[in-house]
């Protein structure tokens, strides 16, 4: 008797996505393909697939927007210091009691650590990160008369502040086309070859670069939410890519749909 297989799922592209189907390959050939991502030798995009990708987000998802939850400027901050190493989920769980107490500098300042601690316990590195909030408060009070900095420069001298959050808080707050990389945008950066580099700040200054300009403003959430959702660490969704057709990962394989499909 025949060994019975299972078939791999090919779920056909919408014709935003380019009308293609996509699976994947074997484990051994993903590795292979992440393997080669990883080293920056997957193709160079064309300018052309470039922007029709972003096209694609774009009709997908004409206003996107990023999942931490927030009231004003100073809690988009804090909310972004407190998702390092965090999922977004994990933080939204613990800021509402948070941000109800304290949505000022003034009010996390006198609010103090120990209790900014207990609110956020549930966060990683709870310790450290209640200490930063309460510093980069009474920072924001001495420097900036407790208004959050419409500058990177003043937003990376924040005790708990980098590059990515200054990044996130530039695009959210004041709507600056600033691209922040995490892990999400790092991966989808180089599995697919849009932007590869061995560093975060490497694929920032490439999506920068070839990201078309009317794009720039939401490309990072684009990105991150296509990192989260279907670009997947462990198994990528290639099936229900909308780019499928365009990434260069040789991880997948993308044939074109069926004409009965």
């Amino acid at each position: 008797m025949a060994k019975k297989t299972t078939p791999r799922r090919t779920v056909r592209q919408s014709p935003k996505g380019g009308g293609k189907t996509a699976r994947l390959k074997g484990r051994k050939a993903q590795a292979e393909a992440d393997s080669e991502a990883a080293h920056g030798e997957l193709p160079q995009w064309t300018k052309a697939e470039v922007d029709e990708a972003f096209r694609r987000f774009a009709a997908a998802n004409p206003t996107p927007r990023g999942e931490l939850q927030s009231v004003n400027p100073f809690t988009l901050l804090i909310a972004v210091v407190l998702s390092a190493q965090a999922t977004d989920a994990g933080v939204n769980k613990a800021t509402p009691a948070l941000f109800k107490l304290a949505d000022t500098p003034e009010k996390m300042a006198k609010l103090g650590e120990a209790r900014v601690r207990s609110l956020i316990k549930t966060i990683g590195l709870y310790r450290t990160k209640a200490k930063n909030v309460i510093a980069l408060s009474r920072q924001l009070i001495a420097e900036h008369g407790g208004k959050v900095p419409h500058d990177r420069e003043a937003l990376e001298a924040l005790p708990g502040v980098g590059r990515k959050t200054a990044n996130v808080v530039l695009n959210n707050a004041f709507g600056e086309p600033t691209i922040a990389v995490d892990t999400h945008v790092f991966r989808v950066g180089n599995r697919t070859g849009l932007a590869v580099g061995k560093t975060p700040l490497d694929v920032e200054m490439k999506l920068l670069e070839v990201v078309p300009e009317r794009y720039r403003l939401h490309a990072h959430h684009w990105l991150i939410l296509h990192g989260r959702y279907v670009c997947v660490a462990r198994r990528p969704l290639c099936e229900k890519c909308l780019i499928a057709d365009l990434c260069k990962w040789p991880g997948k394989t993308v044939n074109a749909a069926p004409e009965s499909a």
